[in-house]
């Protein structure tokens, strides 16, 4: 059983943090392929793209492997540079124009390949080896856990004001990070001990006090009505001036954030990134069917709270093994619940990109303030977010 006072901190990072500004580029990639590959009729079952991107000073690298659609270094450029431009960086260090853009995209490994296609007799197998977490609670209406929810929402919301140009906001920059400490008493939030938010200014003579002026009243206005009390201690551009930002201030790499990406320390992970990786790759789409899952369960009132965990080995198309722990609040048996998860949901690599739709250019946007919590779109975006089984598992446990 989770302790039921206590202190829990999440962290997040916005869409111009250099390691985030990678993944957009390497996510835009992914959706880039399904693209072009649906325009020349490739079977989007065949595509394949693992994208790594590398952002410093004016210049971005991006390497990995590729199979599909005939996609020249031109485009993926040009991609990338959208992508930067789309952030908001136009600064002298990081310019969506100026950066140099070096593309070492090449073919997929015939060895790789050989194990993941599906031929004859044999099913599409998974691209890796390895383990996936889904995690989902009653802490907010999304089935997540406050901490990271509220780290998220802080950024996302900051970074709308400043795209729309609204009020004091527009002296902000892209790259932020915030983190927000929740207190818990009898297991469930109640109200925020700490505040952290470092945003990058582009006044270089605004001082910490003056950038908690301009952000103090979105902060206030996302948390929940009562979350800030008086004590609550505020920690803003603890550091002073913030006017270097994104790639010119710091490195940026993809898939450097799983724990910001997924669930905010409050469940395992089990080290696969998502971002610049088609969905046969079980890092990325087992931990979306693992977290559909494990909301379902919590949405079917079977749980007040659950962690369920897949297993996979390269080229072998059927998980491993299934774990599932309710943490004490389950209503119904846990070894029950892994055998109806089968019956509900095909969760090969397969079965798990058809049932979830994954098989569109839907990764940009997951790129920045989650891969969790995020509301399903009508073009297929988070469809791990639905909540469409619950009454399917309601019925098998009638």
């Amino acid at each position: 059983m989770a302790r039921e006072h206590h202190l829990f901190t999440s962290e997040s990072v916005s869409e111009g943090h250099p390691d985030k500004v990678c993944d957009r580029i390497s996510d835009e990639v992914v959706d880039l392929f399904f693209r072009e590959g649906a325009k020349v009729g490739i079977d989007p079952y065949q595509t394949r793209v693992a994208c790594e991107t590398l952002a410093t000073t004016n210049r971005v690298v991006i390497a990995g492997e590729v199979r599909g659609a005939p996609i020249g270094p031109e485009a993926i450029e040009a991609t990338a540079r959208e992508a930067i431009k789309s952030i908001g960086y136009e600064q002298e260090g990081f310019h969506w124009q100026k950066a140099k853009v070096e593309v070492l995209l090449h073919a997929q490994s015939a060895d790789i390949a050989q194990g993941v296609d599906a031929g004859g007799n044999k099913d599409e197998g998974a691209g890796d080896q390895g383990i996936m977490f889904g995690y989902a609670c009653r802490e907010t209406p999304e089935l997540m856990p406050a901490p990271i929810y509220y780290a998220h929402k802080i950024l996302e919301d900051l970074a709308a004001a400043r795209r729309a140009g609204s009020g004091a906001a527009v002296k902000l920059g892209p790259d932020a990070k915030s983190q927000v400490t929740v207190q818990y008493e009898h297991g469930k939030p109640v109200h925020v001990t700490q505040i952290v938010l470092s945003t990058q200014h582009l006044d270089e003579n605004l001082s910490s006090q003056d950038v908690r002026q301009i952000v103090e009243p979105y902060i206030r206005k996302t948390l929940p009505e009562s979350w800030i009390l008086p004590e609550t201690v505020w920690h803003i551009n603890p550091t002073g001036k913030f006017v270097i930002g994104g790639p010119d201030g710091d490195t940026g790499l993809t898939g450097r954030k799983i724990i910001v990406d997924t669930y905010g320390g409050a469940a395992p992970h089990g080290g696969g990134a998502f971002s610049g990786k088609d969905p046969t790759k079980v890092d990325r789409s087992a931990a979306y069917a693992a977290r559909y899952l494990a909301k379902n369960i919590v949405a079917a009132e079977l749980a007040d709270r659950v962690t369920i965990q897949l297993a996979y080995a390269i080229g072998v198309a059927e998980p491993l093994a299934i774990y599932v722990d309710t943490h004490g609040t389950g209503q119904v048996g846990e070894e029950k619940l892994e055998t109806a998860l089968f019956d509900v949901m095909r969760l090969s690599p397969r079965g798990i990109r058809e049932h979830l739709k994954l098989n569109q250019p839907i990764y940009a946007r997951t790129s920045a303030y989650g891969h969790f919590g995020r509301k399903p779109d009508d073009i297929g975006g988070f469809s791990w977010e639905k909540t469409d089984l619950a009454d399917k598992l309601r019925v098998h446990f009638a």
